[in-house]
């Protein structure tokens, strides 16, 4: 059993060391500095948007002990990952793994924080999961952050939490331990291959998160074509609204969002889209609340035509939409 152990954590540390060269610190708020991971070898450093409070005179600690300059290629709040580009060269990019994560996967937390990197270990607890506010109470009114108006994605429309734009996995759920000044540096397995980027730019307390690998080199790839990430706009309000009793069995889903307010000339005006509508479903997925229909309006191809699926007067119905791209 000990030289089992033994070859175990031979394996972490071996596998932290691996990640440790293509870790960086972030010194870009003036709070304790953050971490990052090198893209590539050019310089190019992906880290945690929340962790950059500023667009310039941001530092990069280099594993070799260097501290160089770097500048903001862009950001999305909306899934917290932030793309800056170090003055330097001949870094070593993170290694990506291969193979899907799991649940009940062992996994390591690397950062720099300092000018030595740190490690946490846990394992994956759930995959696919999203971070949702309380959509709806009994007896009471929406909350602040329940009711968009303005238009989805459109003018005027700033929803106080970010939505988040990710694919079927929403998080990497794990039971790490996230030390301040770990958000922006990868969750690796115990290859040291990165499966994701560590954040705590969201209101889940009492776990980590993780930003899964897939949804960062998207993302990270269109801030550094794009300088930001395209997404279709649908030019309506929404509040989230449990849905009666009959749709509720028929659809196996128990809220949507009812439509508020509709854009002149939007999308949705165009589809035939009107206030009282109740969106359940867009493009064949299942809307819930207001950060899933954003979800869903994030596209690497717009404009799109999408089949929108409603509530009106008591009946389920379709539409079809063609987003747009947000002006």
């Amino acid at each position: 059993m000990a030289e089992e152990l033994g070859k175990l954590s031979d394996a972490l540390a071996a596998a932290v060391k691996s990640a440790a060269q293509s870790v960086v610190r972030v010194e870009g708020r003036r709070r304790l500095p953050a971490s990052g991971f090198v893209w590539s070898a050019d310089g190019i450093i992906v880290t945690a948007h929340h962790v950059v409070e500023r667009d310039d005179n941001i530092g990069i600690g280099l594993p070799d002990g260097r501290v160089v300059a770097a500048t903001l290629i862009g950001r999305d709040p909306a899934t917290d990952i932030a793309v800056l580009r170090a003055e330097t060269g001949g870094l070593t990019a993170l290694a990506w793994a291969g193979d899907p994560p799991q649940v009940g996967q062992l996994v390591l937390a690397v950062a720099r924080p300092g000018e030595e990197v740190e490690a946490t270990l846990g394992v994956i607890s759930s995959l696919g999961e999203g971070w949702r506010p309380p959509i709806w109470r009994p007896g009471g009114p929406p909350r602040r952050h329940e009711h968009h108006r303005g238009g989805i994605m459109g003018r005027g429309c700033l929803p106080p939490v970010p939505p988040m734009p990710f694919g079927p996995a929403s998080f990497l759920r794990t039971d790490l331990i996230m030390y301040p000044g770990f958000s922006g540096g990868p969750l690796v397995d115990a290859s040291g291959r990165a499966l994701g980027m560590n954040t705590s730019g969201f209101p889940m307390r009492g776990m980590g998160l993780a930003v899964p690998a897939a949804t960062v080199r998207r993302v990270a790839a269109a801030l550094l074509s794009e300088g930001r990430v395209q997404r279709g706009y649908l030019g309506v309000g929404v509040q989230p609204v449990r849905l009666p009793a009959p749709i509720r069995d028929q659809l196996a889903q128990e809220t949507g969002v009812i439509i508020v307010s509709v854009e002149p000339d939007s999308p949705a005006e165009r589809a035939g889209l009107i206030v009282g509508d109740i969106i359940v479903s867009l493009g064949g997925q299942p809307v819930r609340d207001v950060e899933e229909l954003l979800v869903l309006l994030s596209s690497d191809q717009l404009p799109a035509e999408v089949t929108v699926q409603i509530v009106r007067g008591g009946q389920v119905q379709e539409v079809t939409v063609i987003t747009v791209p947000r002006a």
